[in-house]
């Protein structure tokens, strides 16, 4: 006979709150196989592997609804390639949308940078825009630089 869980084991194993795991079963995200007696909702270690699934998802950015799209293919997807090309689709979207969101960082860690070194060099920033542009060693990148009139 397969081991069960009751929801606050299968809560604490998965690092969420019970209510977490309630909210998820409302939004038939995740489906106790059975109840006890009691009322009480029983859990397999399948349900667990599930459970975790959804939070990796949720981890990597995925809505509810987006993951809830996903398991709603699963009745009638038997071989997963439903389900495959639906997650493969949304990871790529997901990554390209991370690498966008990389590359502003590291213009903007790019920046940051560029302005330390300038503030940390010494040179008379008061006077920036000035007489001493042309000879900056910052003017490359510096909106405050023009090109002396010739």
């Amino acid at each position: 006979m397969e081991k069960t869980y009751r929801i606050g084991d299968v809560a604490r194993i998965c690092g969420v709150t019970v209510r977490t795991v309630r909210y998820y079963e409302d939004l038939g995200l995740l489906k106790s196989k059975s109840r006890t007696e009691g009322g009480q909702r029983v859990y397999t270690e399948s349900d667990i592997v599930y459970l975790n699934r959804i939070l990796e998802l949720k981890e990597l950015d995925f809505s509810l609804d987006e993951i809830g799209h996903v398991i709603k293919l699963g009745p009638g997807d038997s071989d997963g390639s439903q389900r495959r090309s639906a997650l493969l689709k949304e990871y790529r979207y997901k990554l390209s949308a991370a690498m966008e969101r990389q590359a502003a960082l590291e213009k903007r860690i790019s920046d940051l940078s560029w302005h330390i070194r300038q503030l940390e060099s010494g040179i008379n920033w008061q006077e920036c825009p000035g007489s001493a542009c042309a000879s900056c060693s910052f003017r490359e990148k510096c909106r405050f630089f023009r090109q002396p009139a010739r």
